[in-house]
């Protein structure tokens, strides 16, 4: 409290406002009192003072000492504004806030569960007799006079109350670095763990002063974007500013987002528009992705924006071999998970390989080993958030995938721009594997999965897989097990035959994608399965 006083522990403008309700500060000050853990603080250390701050709730901060180090707080100012706003008694709120109007209930059981401590409006009587103000704790003359009324149990349950609280030690972690570089990093590794920190915020409150209306720029992105199922690109403010350090300085480490320049992205704005616009087109008009969920890693953009830059009104259009480059890229680091670990080192190999392609001087892009394996659908659970899953899904439309009831063509862009589970169900049906004993691990599997509306899905039923065929459309049977990559054992009611013939099924084909970057248009040869249909009659 005497740091925030002095001007030495602020709040950086990067930071959301104070958003906790009166009942949320008031059961903290519950758990603070009897002891429970509340979390670290966690603090940035620096000199250089930033040139946008954030007052903390309804209290503006007094300026501090330049000669002494500033404590930003990066994590906890909701918990440190309730502490401060509650306790303190040095500075005049902007408007009466009844938040930090909190009370001790001294009629209150002493539960491990429920709370001691209430919010009261400001604009009512207050019960003297039953409520004790926490804001006189730490104010030696008007704790006297509030406590003067009391005696014997009454003042040692009010004494015992100021002293747990002033023994409380609120736990801080700290780092100090003036280096910019060093700070992106931790930036990153600190929102890898959870907590949200805006680096195009801290861009703007560090160094970009009057430029942050770039913010309205990416906003305006995203607007473009949305009628596509990418607004949210435009939402991901740390992709948004790798691609813009990617384009305009050819690597995307932390340290180089520190070094961008207000001023150059805002006038090669147009160059890192049309490299994201570029980027979205090709992978919706050459993978049907049909928005940021659908991709294993939205990290995938920042190297197709690179080579997909362009100034002005113009664009790039890629030759038969460049596309065919950036297919096999996109596939090869998707089954092989490129950008789960060490992503720095792949992101510079890949805007320095994408430059490369870009100038048609080589084609090192797609220098990545992706072996697949028949355990990658067989052993791998459906999760529409997972990376395997979203792999999944796209190789599935790469076969243009059919209604299973209908014949018809699924439409993807519809399907994919609004992706969730309701689209996909199970081959062989989950109620009539756990009527077989079969694990949820078991009928979970990706290889038992398929594009399937609800609506299809109840007709179908949950039958053995010979009985529901019937509802499929007779003359179009073959057509739509090829275009599901689905061999025709699907029929056999044999689960564990089915699992081997469609795990190799999927196999070979993720194997083309890799190899070829498409599928073979027939499809045929990727149907791992010699079983014939017609031994089960309709």
């Amino acid at each position: 409290m005497d740091h925030l006083v002095g001007g030495r522990l602020r709040i950086p403008a990067f930071q959301r406002g104070f958003v906790w309700d009166a009942e949320r500060v008031a059961f903290f000050m519950d758990s603070v009192y009897k002891g429970y853990p509340f979390g670290n603080l966690l603090l940035w250390r620096t000199r250089q003072e930033l040139t946008h701050e954030r007052d903390l709730g309804p209290y503006q901060l007094p300026a501090g000492d330049p000669e002494y180090p500033i404590d930003y707080v990066l994590d906890g100012q909701q918990r440190l504004t309730s502490l401060f706003g509650v306790f303190q008694n040095s500075l005049q709120a902007r408007e009466p806030d009844e938040r930090f109007n909190v009370y001790f209930d001294r009629q209150a059981e002493d539960s491990l569960q429920s709370s001691q401590f209430f919010a009261l409006p400001l604009d009512q009587p207050v019960d003297s007799a039953r409520y004790f103000p926490l804001r006189v704790l730490f104010d030696v003359v008007a704790y006297r006079q509030a406590t003067e009324p009391l005696e014997g149990d009454d003042l040692l349950l009010i004494d015992e109350m100021q002293t747990r609280f002033k023994e409380v030690q609120v736990p801080t972690q700290t780092f100090e670095t003036d280096d910019r570089g060093r700070v992106a990093i931790v930036f990153e590794r600190v929102n890898r763990l959870g907590v949200e920190l805006d680096t195009l915020q801290l861009l703007s409150a560090w160094t970009w002063s009057d430029d942050f209306f770039l913010q309205e720029k990416f906003e305006d992105l995203g607007e473009d974007l949305e009628p596509f199922g990418f607004k949210l690109v435009g939402e991901d403010t740390n992709l948004l500013l790798r691609c813009c350090s990617a384009i305009i300085q050819g690597e995307a480490a932390p340290a180089a987002l520190m070094q961008l320049d207000g001023d150059e992205v805002r006038e090669r704005f147009d160059e890192i528009s049309n490299g994201i616009l570029g980027a979205i087109d090709f992978l919706r008009t050459n993978l049907h992705v049909g928005s940021m969920a659908n991709l294993p890693f939205g990290t995938l953009i920042v190297p197709l924006a690179v080579f997909f830059s362009a100034k002005g009104n113009s664009s790039v259009v890629c030759t038969s071999a460049q596309r065919k480059a950036l297919l096999k890229w996109f596939w090869r680091s998707s089954f092989s998970r490129r950008y789960s670990s060490d992503v720095i080192r792949k992101l510079e190999l890949d805007i320095q390989a994408m430059l490369q392609l870009k100038g048609d001087v080589d084609d090192s892009l797609i220098d990545i080993d992706a072996p697949v394996w028949r355990s990658f659908f067989t052993g791998s659970m459906f999760n529409t958030s997972s990376v395997n899953t979203k792999t999944f899904v796209l190789l599935l439309t790469q076969a243009q995938p059919r209604s299973f009831v209908s014949g018809a063509p699924i439409s993807l862009q519809r399907v994919l721009k609004d992706y969730n589970r309701n689209e996909f169900h199970h081959l062989y049906p989950r109620r009539y594997l756990k009527d077989l004993g079969y694990e949820t691990s078991d009928i979970n599997g990706l290889a038992n999965f398929v594009f399937m509306a609800r609506a299809d899905n109840n007709k179908l039923g949950g039958e053995a897989p010979s009985m529901y065929r019937r509802h499929l459309p007779g003359d179009g049977q073959a057509a739509i097990l090829r275009h599901a990559l689905c061999p025709a054992s699907l029929f056999s009611d044999d689960y564990d035959l089915f699992l081997e013939a469609r795990g190799e099924t999927l196999t070979r084909a993720a194997k083309a994608l890799v190899a070829d970057g498409e599928l073979d248009v027939a499809l045929s040869s990727y149907i791992a399965d010699d079983w014939d249909p017609d031994d089960i009659p309709f």
